[in-house]
Parts: C-alpha cells; sequence; structure tokens
C-alpha cells in the first residue's frame, strides 16, 4: 500500500529526521509506527545516518506491530527486523541475527544493557 501521510504526519517524520532527540506523544491510531518506520527507512537508506536501531515496545506491540505495520507498506519493504523475546538463548540469537530494527520489550532493556555493558551496538533507540 502506498503511504501518503497527513501534514501532521510529515511534520512528525520531519522532526524526526531533523531533531537528535525527540519523542512523539500521539493519540492511538494517528500513526506513531508508519511515521516512526518511515524516518528510520530514510535515515537507513537515504541519508546513511543510522545502522542499528533499537525499538523498545509493550511485549504485545513488540511481538508484532512492528513487523506488520512495515508489511502493510510500500516503502518499508527494506527493512529488516529481529525481534528479541524469549529466552536468553532466543534473545542472544536474534541480537545476532542481521537486521536494520531490533525490537525488545521493556521488561528486557535491564537485561540488554547488561549484555552489551559498554559496547552499546545501537544508533537510534
Amino acid at each position: 500500500m502506498k503511504f501518503i501521510p497527513h501534514s501532521y504526519q510529515r511534520y512528525n517524520i520531519n522532526r524526526i529526521l531533523n531533531d537528535p532527540f525527540i519523542a512523539l506523544w500521539l493519540d492511538m491510531g494517528l500513526g506513531k509506527t508508519v511515521i516512526t518506520l518511515t524516518a528510520i527507512n530514510d535515515l537507513k537508506y537515504n541519508r546513511f545516518a543510522v545502522n542499528k536501531v533499537l525499538v523498545i515496545a509493550p511485549k504485545k506491540v513488540a511481538q508484532g506491530t512492528w513487523t506488520n505495520e512495515a508489511k502493510k507498506w510500500d516503502h518499508l519493504q527494506l527493512l529488516r527486523f529481529s525481534i528479541v523475546l524469549g529466552s536468553q538463548t532466543k534473545r542472544i540469537r536474534a541480537l545476532n541475527t542481521p537486521a536494520d530494527i531490533y525490537v525488545i520489550n521493556r521488561d528486557n532493556v535491564v537485561w540488554l544493557t547488561d549484555y552489551y555493558r559498554n559496547s552499546w551496538p545501537f544508533d537510534m533507540v
């Protein structure tokens, strides 16, 4: 499906592209995921400004929302995902899988920071 952003979505995409420290505080259903994925796609494949992206989400959202949203839109088909959930072995395997976006649930963030310690590989969170 072709993504034609609303003006507020375009505004937020541009804010992500131009501001290294930003949070989106939009209500449910306004497109936070596609806004963020569109910006990540541009930063990764057009501007070459990011390499590895970490998304932290509630477990249910981490399990499928990000990948399902990316599958819906034509312009996001290049993005590769690795879902960092499950046992420690599965999480480590997911972190070692080549991807653009790594999605983890909030409960595993402390484990992740302990795992990487001083070798943080993500240039966008």
